[in-house]
């Protein structure tokens, strides 16, 4: 297969990650109406934590793993709790989201230097050694991560969908104040869905630390990434942004290959403001903010 397969099974990895960055991204945004600019740093924390419990405590990965994406999420449920519930229905709600998380992404980011210190950190990998498909030697964590991330999307959607807390948080998205008539516990599922962003940001972080040294700003790059795959694939859905993920997945594995990392940025952002200027609200959304 050669570079093609390069292509596929790179864009594959790449776009796993971004979708399960994405959707938590969407997730507050379909919520709440704000974009949380700590998703990186929520991510960061979420390998960190994981590695702490790997390398201090000798726990084995999956228990490190869960803890990692329950220290996260417990800070995300926090973060919303003290920075962002204040501003909620505020007509300058957006703008204050925007400086409070962003205020909070450099306390986190300075905090894990801190703590952690600037020496890089990898975790162990979820799968150890290579697999041989046709044509292609791949690593078999990359390969565990594509198998294990349609799951995890699909939980996610099930999670929104066929239960009574996505009926509750589509309704919250819809018409907050509907649901609020009906008895909705608005405070409750906006921390909920903060918390299960955050978790889900972690998660990303978890498979990024086993491919990759962890560093404070680790999650800047995805961060970047995961917005430019929510406005693309459209911010008022869950859906969108998974299909977008994959796609800018592959556009950028097929631009590193042929142009090179430093054109990859550039050639994204082309992209983005290209489909922008087509469509504003994105591939697969429509103008109005809903769950879906």
């Amino acid at each position: 297969m050669g570079a093609t397969g390069d292509i596929i099974f790179s864009g594959l990895f790449q776009g796993s990650l971004y979708a399960i960055m994405a959707v938590g991204l969407a997730l507050i945004w379909t919520t709440i109406g704000v974009f949380n600019f700590a998703h990186g740093a929520l991510m960061m924390i979420g390998a960190y934590a994981t590695w702490s419990a790997v390398d201090y405590l000798g726990l084995p990965l999956p228990l490190g793993l869960f803890l990692g994406v329950a220290a996260s999420g417990l800070i995300g449920w926090g973060l919303q709790v003290s920075l962002i519930r204040p501003f909620i229905g505020r007509d300058d709600i957006v703008l204050m989201v925007v400086i409070m998380t962003l205020s909070a992404a450099s306390f986190f980011e300075n905090g894990a230097l801190e703590l952690w210190g600037p020496r890089p950190k990898q975790l162990p990998p979820l799968v150890e050694g290579t697999v041989n498909l046709p044509g292609l030697i791949v690593s078999a964590h990359q390969l565990a991560i594509i198998l294990i991330s349609p799951f995890i999307l699909a939980a996610i959607w099930y999670l929104l969908h066929k239960t009574r807390f996505g009926l509750q948080l589509r309704a919250v998205a819809q018409n907050e104040e509907a649901s609020q008539l009906v008895g909705l516990n608005l405070k409750a599922l906006y921390g909920i869905a903060f918390a299960l962003s955050a978790g889900l940001a972690a998660l990303a972080g978890i498979f990024l630390g086993g491919f990759k040294f962890m560093s404070p700003v680790m999650g800047s790059d995805p961060l970047l990434k995961a917005m430019v795959v929510v406005i693309f694939g459209g911010v008022a859905t869950i859906s969108g942004p998974i299909l977008a993920a994959f796609i800018i997945g592959f556009i950028e594995a097929a631009s590193s290959y042929y142009f090179g990392l430093y054109w990859t940025p550039a050639i994204l952002f082309l992209v983005l403001i290209t489909t922008l200027m087509i469509r504003p609200e994105g591939l697969l959304s429509t103008p109005t903010r809903r769950l879906s």
